[in-house]
């Protein structure tokens, strides 16, 4: 790890999570809680493997991450970030915020996961009626389905299916994006070829 040499808090700070990928696996670890090594790969498209663990064992040595063994049925090392390294949540929210901003059209061979959701979605939906039922909304794109769920004033994000979703979301990342970040209407994504399937007036509850 190449240090700048300047006694700043913010050059220290880029000394430990300056290095490219190191604040991706923050972020992965972040939105995920414990992953697997091969789950990192997968959250991580375009890294080696070899500069994934010299990033891991970067990141332990700086106190960001540490190791688990996992007992059976599981029986594999997970990785799991420390108190510090959560200390990093309100920076990457601030990044990711600031990031909205370059993400109008993604550039060619970008790629997607779906669980990358969870940022724009805690930063920018909200629930304007905490008294109101429990609700959620279903992301379906090319990657993996995302559940955003919605209930007493909270907003949470989730990998996986609702068994009976209020509404689903069918489409590219960039539009379900744009929308919940409140840059095009929801008439313009559906005009952009969004699918909606389900009470559409949930999203009433939740957009900016």
């Amino acid at each position: 790890m190449r240090s700048y040499g300047q006694y700043c808090s913010i050059a220290k700070a880029l000394d430990v999570v300056g290095d490219r990928w190191s604040l991706l696996i923050v972020r992965e670890l972040l939105i995920r809680g414990g992953c697997r090594y091969t789950d990192l790969k997968d959250g991580l498209p375009g890294i080696a493997t070899n500069l994934l663990a010299d990033r891991i064992r970067e990141l332990e040595s700086a106190g960001l991450i540490r190791r688990e063994e996992a007992p059976p049925p599981v029986a594999t090392t997970l990785f799991h970030l420390t108190d510090t390294g959560e200390g990093l949540l309100p920076v990457v929210d601030a990044i990711a915020r600031w990031g909205i901003g370059y993400m109008a059209k993604p550039a060619e061979g970008d790629q997607f996961r779906g669980h990358w959701f969870a940022f724009p979605a805690a930063l920018f939906l909200q629930d304007a009626d905490p008294d109101g039922p429990p609700i959620s909304i279903e992301l379906r794109t090319d990657s993996s389905p995302v559940v955003i769920e919605v209930s007493g004033g909270t907003v949470t994000t989730r990998l996986g299916t609702a068994q009976t979703p209020d509404l689903v979301l069918s489409g590219e990342p960039r539009l379900i994006l744009a929308m919940i970040t409140g840059r095009i209407t929801v008439e313009q994504a559906t005009d952009g070829g969004l699918e909606i399937v389900g009470d559409a007036a949930v999203l009433q509850r939740v957009l900016p």
